[in-house]
């Protein structure tokens, strides 16, 4: 006779859970099932995530997986997976992967072929944005800037000109030498916002151009304190011969010294890829 067969064990699925910012309210029907319902919670902080549940009397066990073991210990999540178990990934608050820990287990997940389903909720540079009243059809997140001065300065400027509206997280510790680096490298006039403390009790979002908004924190040490996300206006191309950079202003210069006006400016739009026209309308002002 034949043996029975056995029924094969569905895998599970790894879930990725936003959690709330600040208030508590802000978590979704759907997340709170999830996080009752599944095997196991992979927790960023399982002591800052056990006030959580207790709150809201979950019982689910935690397990931590954070930026110093998530490489390694993300076999035994994998190992629950293939067991048929589901497990929840959550950070210490808002979407996890957002400049939070959970990359690396949700790539081994996937490369695995375990499902990974995401249950969307609070993220705090999209609250931040949606009430900034900066341009938001095209934006780009650079998370958190170097400590250091210089690798700070050397990331803003390398998005100086920018055109999308600019969105980090900043520390409270940092927060003024960061608003005095982005006036530096953007230039007191351009538009920004800092949110602060986000759907908090002191919540606070004001928008000034970066020069006004650095007098306005350095004045009020309050600001200085709790999660900090900073908006900036994208950079706006000038007009004229300001709209030509010192690099193809340089090229058009030695060009012009060498041949034709006419020629050197079509010469010069090859090289640096500025608009023919405009190079034409910069030399005849330079010769004139």
């Amino acid at each position: 006779m034949s043996q029975p067969a056995v029924a094969s064990v569905q895998p599970g699925s790894l879930y990725v859970v936003a959690t709330p910012i600040g208030n508590l309210d802000d978590i979704s029907t759907r997340a709170l099932r999830i996080l009752r319902e599944v095997a196991l919670i992979a927790a960023e902080d399982t002591r800052h995530s056990a006030r959580l549940l207790q709150h809201f009397g979950i019982e689910t066990p935690l397990a931590a997986c954070h930026e110093h073991n998530e490489r390694d210990q993300g076999g035994r999540f994998l190992a629950r997976l293939q067991a048929g178990e589901d497990v929840a990934l959550i950070s210490d608050a808002g979407t996890p992967l957002i400049s939070d820990p959970g990359y690396h287990l949700v790539r081994q997940a996937r490369a695995a072929g375990f499902a990974v389903v995401p249950v969307p909720g609070a993220c705090a540079l999209i609250a931040a944005l949606s009430a900034a009243g900066l341009p938001s059809d095209r934006f780009i997140f650079e998370g958190f800037l170097p400590a250091k001065a210089a690798g700070r300065r050397s990331r803003l400027e390398q998005v100086r000109e920018e055109p999308r509206t600019l969105i980090f997280y900043e520390a409270p510790h940092r927060i003024l030498e960061c608003l005095q680096d982005m006036r530096e490298v953007f230039g007191g006039e351009r538009p920004a916002l800092l949110a602060r403390e986000l759907t908090k009790t002191f919540e606070t979002l004001k928008g000034l151009p970066l020069a006004e908004l650095c007098e306005w924190v350095a004045a009020d040490s309050n600001q200085q304190r709790g999660e900090c996300v900073v908006l900036v206006a994208g950079w706006q191309a000038p007009e004229g011969e300001e709209a030509v950079s010192a690099e193809a202003l340089r090229v058009l210069d030695l060009l012009l010294a060498e041949m034709p006006l006419k020629r050197a400016a079509a010469l010069a739009a090859e090289i640096t890829g500025v608009r023919k026209n405009l190079l034409y309308q910069v030399a005849l002002t330079r010769q004139g």
